[in-house]
């Protein structure tokens, strides 16, 4: 009997799912496994953990939605508090796989994962697919990752001219059988990281899964039809609907970009169609974007220069540092900011650009310990995407303007009444 194993990582989802819909139609047992690797929540060198604890409660909600799910196609799912290269090849012999499906990385780390796990089995086929793009890499205008363009712009009229968006997967059933799972998912505490209360004025009060991501789309898209007004919105500072907040459930892979993209299409046809309904795929192309970046550059997007080789004096000043994160500064737009991702695990994009600006280019400190703090921090932390802006903000990316935010014009512009600013710094 042929038997499969699904790795499971940044795609935490049943729909969609390239790995799910080859291995339910080509074998007659599935399994799937879920590792929390203890190096994702060990401390970085600012004093803050790779994975701090909105994010993880947020994870924790979305592998518990997964295993329901799974369950409907009779996919046990295993999750384990450990490494995967040491506890797959234990499931792997105990199981007598024969394929194993996992979603396709690229950054170093995960990198180094895959190829310790690959050492560490025998006779296993390792499949491994692209399925966290809008345009799937074999369908972009480019014949290599290298010619993608510096410039966004670019890229973006030359996929939307020249690429489709691929329909989407979908699953089949396997058959029911008899197997013993005691494995549990962790809580916060056995991960490390102590309990979160959500705060009241938080703008991203959302749970994680598939199933919360799904009822988002509906949500914002049809029922309060909030996407004919996303491009006007798009840039708010308070409440849950200035935006759709859909990055978090992106990022973990709870929904896919192409079952946003085809929501907006039918909300076009269906409702109505205009620049905030364009606005929003715009934005998932912007993902895109970063997404292959990363693929060109590979681990220059981490480095001081970044994809740019673009030195600058920068200040490594740890009391600047620590009065930014703590909303010290002496801009109150940016302590708003700081305080509002200290408290809740989320931060506006308008205010993500300020923050990140007044770091990088009036405090001239160096922009990689703000992206690992917002990596320690935010909800939606992806890799590509947050330190792709990163770099963008900090005059080391693929901004050719290379432009600096005037905060206090920033803070007149959009918290006009100081709305914002009076409810994080009262």
């Amino acid at each position: 009997m042929s038997t499969a194993l699904i790795w499971f990582r940044n795609d935490l989802r049943t729909q969609d799912h390239e790995g799910i819909a080859t291995a339910t139609r080509n074998h007659e047992k599935v399994f799937a496994v879920y590792c929390f690797d203890p190096r994702h929540f060990e401390q970085q060198d600012i004093g803050y953990p790779k994975t701090g604890r909105f994010r993880a409660k947020f994870l924790i909600e979305s592998i518990g939605q997964l295993r329901k799910n799974l369950q409907k196609l009779n996919i046990p799912l295993f999750v384990f508090q450990d490494k995967p290269e040491e506890k797959i090849p234990q499931l792997a012999e105990e199981h007598r796989i024969d394929t194993i499906y996992f979603q396709k990385e690229w950054t170093e780390e995960e990198k180094k994962v895959e190829q310790n796990l690959k050492e560490s089995i025998q006779n296993v086929e390792f499949k491994d697919h692209y399925q966290q793009f809008l345009f799937h890499p074999e369908d972009i205008p480019y014949d290599s990752f290298e010619r993608i363009p510096k410039v966004f712009t670019e890229f973006r009229k030359k996929c939307e001219k020249y690429s489709e968006v691929r329909e989407l997967l979908s699953n089949s059933k396997v058959e029911a059988f008899e197997i013993k799972n005691n494995t549990k998912i962790p809580g916060l505490q056995d991960l490390g990281l102590k309990e979160v209360k959500t705060d009241k004025r938080t703008a991203f009060p959302f749970q994680g899964g598939e199933d919360e991501a799904i009822k988002r789309v509906q949500q914002y898209f049809f029922e309060q039809r909030d996407l004919e007004t996303y491009k006007e919105t798009r840039n708010g500072l308070i409440g849950t609907d200035y935006s759709s907040k859909l990055s978090a459930w992106l990022a973990n892979g709870s929904i896919s970009s192409r079952q946003i993209y085809f929501e907006v299409k039918k909300y076009e046809k269906e409702i109505k169609s205009n620049k905030s309904t364009y606005w929003l795929i715009f934005e998932l192309i912007w993902r895109d974007f970063f997404k292959y970046i990363s693929l060109k550059h590979g681990s220059k997007i981490f480095q001081l220069e970044g994809i740019r080789g673009k030195s600058h004096d920068w200040d490594d000043d740890p009391e600047n540092f620590r009065k930014w994160i703590n909303g010290e500064t002496k801009e109150d737009f940016v302590n708003a900011n700081m305080k509002e991702i200290a408290q809740t695990g989320f931060m506006s994009n308008r205010g993500r650009q300020n923050v990140n600006s007044y770091l990088a280019k009036e405090l001239k400190h160096d922009w990689r310990k703000g992206a690992s703090y917002f990596e320690s921090l935010l909800i939606d932390y992806d890799v590509h995407s947050n330190w792709g802006n990163w770099m963008y903000n900090s005059g080391v990316g693929n901004d050719p303007r290379d432009r600096k935010f005037n905060i206090k014009s920033q803070a007149d512009r959009y918290d006009p009444d100081n709305e914002y600013q009076d409810l994080w710094l009262k």
